[in-house]
């Protein structure tokens, strides 16, 4: 009887450390997957971004600067929303451009700072969609 005992008692041990291993392998491959969705393939980012066309603007110090821009939405109704809104965010690209001078532009740091500054102005006016990134894809400053 004591044997018998034992050999469950090991039978248990041994099932619960599989369930063990198998939960933590389903959770690890859970979580892997779901890094591997979140980044979206090129045809979805195409799918989903907006061309902002070449623009010519002043800047604050009597400069000027030709832009353009691809912004990346979260959806097809954030696409069409900012399709939509395309008057207000070449407003707020203006408004942004004009407060810089040439020299808020150089270094990368100056090209973030812009495009961060653009992503939150252009998320204050979106209601159904929210921007993911803001990309310049043109850019002549003299």
């Amino acid at each position: 009887m004591k044997g018998n005992k034992v050999i469950k008692t090991m039978v248990i041990v041994l099932a619960v450390i599989a369930l063990a291993g198998t939960a933590a392998l389903v959770a690890v491959m859970n979580m892997t997957g779901k890094e591997k969705q979140g980044a979206p393939s090129a045809d979805e980012l195409a799918e989903s971004s907006v061309d902002i066309p070449e623009m010519t603007t002043n800047l604050a110090d009597g400069r000027y600067i030709k832009i353009s821009f691809k912004i990346q939405t979260d959806s097809d109704k954030g696409k069409e929303e900012a399709e939509k809104r395309d008057f207000q965010i070449k407003d707020a690209i203006i408004e942004q451009l004009s407060e810089m001078k040439a020299a808020d532009f150089k270094g990368k740091e100056g090209m973030a700072a812009l495009k961060e500054r653009l992503k939150q102005d252009i998320n204050a006016l979106m209601q159904e969609g929210k921007v993911e990134n803001v990309y310049i894809t043109s850019f002549i400053l003299q």
